[in-house]
């Protein structure tokens, strides 16, 4: 493998012992189908990155694993590994991976990433898919304690990054719904931890 970092490595390592080898296999995977992509550190996690732009990212938690396509939206989940879908119950795009039998086949991932990558090569083109009737992108008001929080606590900053709309607005919401000074103190301390096991805030009533 080439453009490999010696952080990724040690973040392999660092992890739990069922995660390794789901890291490590889904590592050489993007390695054989984008041979040119660049591995870096970002938010506490491993990223890797092609023509200059984020190409997908992984991270491991106490019980699973999870993995993100950075242009996942723009992707066509032509043989439907996407959990997400309009649930959004999971972070990333193919749900808890808590074994190696739980990814999607090395053929399919393969294609997949060969997919992210050539969105990264024509970004031009792919932004031409687009419809024009397409709804502008909405923006959440993040209160600054909110941010503060979350960046002292760099696992949790990246799950909230990777987060939907919808998945961010339920936490902030929930934050800042709170009357008093001190039970926000204590929901904003419960979010963070939640976030930073990657969990979405109703996670207690996913099935």
């Amino acid at each position: 493998m080439k453009h490999t970092d010696p952080r990724t490595d040690a973040y392999i390592s660092a992890s739990a012992p069922f995660a390794q080898p789901i890291l490590a296999h889904l590592r050489e995977l993007i390695h054989k189908n984008c041979p040119e992509v660049t591995e870096t550190i970002k938010w506490g996690m491993p990223y890797f990155t092609y023509q200059g732009t984020n190409l997908c990212s992984f991270a491991a938690f106490k019980q699973h694993c999870a993995f993100i396509f950075w242009k996942g939206k723009e992707m066509e989940d032509t043989d439907n590994i996407f959990k997400r879908g309009e649930d959004e119950k999971a972070m990333g795009h193919l749900g808890k991976i808590e074994k190696l039998k739980d990814l999607p086949a090395d053929k399919i991932m393969g294609k997949y990433i060969k997919a992210a990558a050539i969105l990264n090569e024509a970004p031009a083109k792919a932004a031409n898919k687009e419809k024009i009737t397409a709804t502008p992108k909405r923006e959440l008001e993040i209160p600054d304690y909110f941010l503060a929080a979350l960046k002292k606590n760099k696992q949790a900053l990246a799950v909230f990054n990777a987060f939907s709309y919808s998945n961010k607005k339920e936490y902030v919401e929930w934050v800042t719904g709170a009357k008093t000074a001190t039970t926000r103190e204590e929901r904003l301390n419960t979010a963070v931890a939640w976030m930073a096991e990657g969990k979405i805030r109703n996670w207690k009533y996913v099935k």
